[in-house]
């Protein structure tokens, strides 16, 4: 198991912002993004119907089906359908992150983790997608964040529909892996501690981030290190907070949150390192990490991000995040 030597390297796309996510992005300016991470010489790109309706998908479906297919690695997520019904995105409910997609396509999102409705799911975003086939499925938000007290019925009806169909098209060789995508710890631990079925990975956003990592390093990163499964850090820079944003876990960021980003963002100064290049690392320096995938919408973001992962930042950095207890005295640093 695991996705290592599948991913083409460690710096990916992910593309929940191409969805409208906080804000209406004109088209013109979604696939000059897409083609600046294509030029920078990213090849794992990330989505899901989730994000604005479908609109991410088609967005990055309609730059991708001018490439060619084999030299890219392709993920989407199953659980929720996109029907041709239109209501106000407004008005959703998404539970804690309520307003998410406000400003996304206005077609019905239903969450639907069934087997039958994983199949469906995959054949729709193939669609979109424009392009035969997926790498790489998650099962997305099967968690207390969108589901709240229900989450674990939910759980339950995706690791008796959803899991085992992606199992099964796994083994079958029609997908190349598959797991959980979500923003909690507590499904992966539930996951990590099933017999049957197996994933390969999971994509865990937010929850392994300069911010926010200590309850991944007590249980859920050892336990998935010790079985080889992989994981993919969505959100690295923290809804955006981190990279110069005004979000955390996709809302207005707290102060206290405020005040330990600026408290971070001095030490980062005084050594000389860029905000973006202390995020990045640091998420990618645990040994259960495959990849990063932070989301943009805008085409320099793309070789900020590329930049970042090439700077030289000083072990004396991470030695002052330690001393500040602004990181867990042992979470693994790329220089300790």
């Amino acid at each position: 198991m695991g996705i290592k030597p599948l991913l083409p390297g460690p710096l990916g796309f992910g593309t929940a912002p191409l969805g409208n996510m906080f804000r209406s992005i004109p088209d013109e300016e979604a696939t000059a993004t897409v083609e600046a991470a294509w030029n920078q010489g990213i090849r794992y790109f990330d989505t899901a119907p989730f994000y604005g309706a479908g609109l991410s998908e088609l967005r990055l479906g309609e730059v991708l089906a001018d490439r060619p297919r084999d030299e890219y690695v392709l993920s989407t997520k199953v659980g929720r359908v996109i029907l041709d019904e239109l209501e106000d995105p407004a008005d959703r409910d998404l539970g804690e992150k309520g307003g998410l997609f406000e400003h996304g396509r206005a077609n019905k999102m239903v969450d639907l983790y069934t087997a039958d409705a994983t199949l469906r799911s995959i054949e729709d975003s193939l669609k979109r997608l424009r392009t035969d086939r997926l790498d790489i499925v998650w099962v997305h938000d099967v968690a207390q964040d969108f589901h709240g007290d229900d989450w674990l019925t939910v759980y339950e009806t995706a690791r008796t529909g959803a899991f085992r169909v992606l199992q099964n098209l796994r083994d079958e060789g029609v997908i190349k892996a598959w797991g959980l995508g979500v923003n909690r710890v507590e499904p992966i631990e539930l996951t990590l501690d099933l017999d049957e079925p197996k994933p390969d990975a999971f994509l865990l956003a937010g929850r392994y981030t300069l911010l926010d990592h200590n309850r991944s390093l007590q249980r859920l990163l050892p336990a998935a290190t010790a079985q080889d499964i992989d994981m993919v850090v969505g959100g690295p820079y923290s809804s955006g907070i981190l990279a110069g944003g005004r979000h955390f876990e996709y809302q207005k960021a707290p102060a206290d949150i405020i005040a330990k980003v600026e408290r971070i963002k001095a030490l980062a100064a005084g050594h000389g390192v860029s905000i973006k290049a202390a995020a990045l690392q640091f998420a990618l320096a645990h040994p259960a990490t495959a990849a990063v995938v932070p989301g943009a919408t805008r085409p320099s973001r793309i070789a900020e991000d590329v930049a970042a992962l090439k700077e030289t930042v000083p072990a004396a950095f991470w030695t002052a995040l330690r001393d500040e207890r602004l990181i867990a005295a042992d979470a693994p640093t790329p220089t300790a």
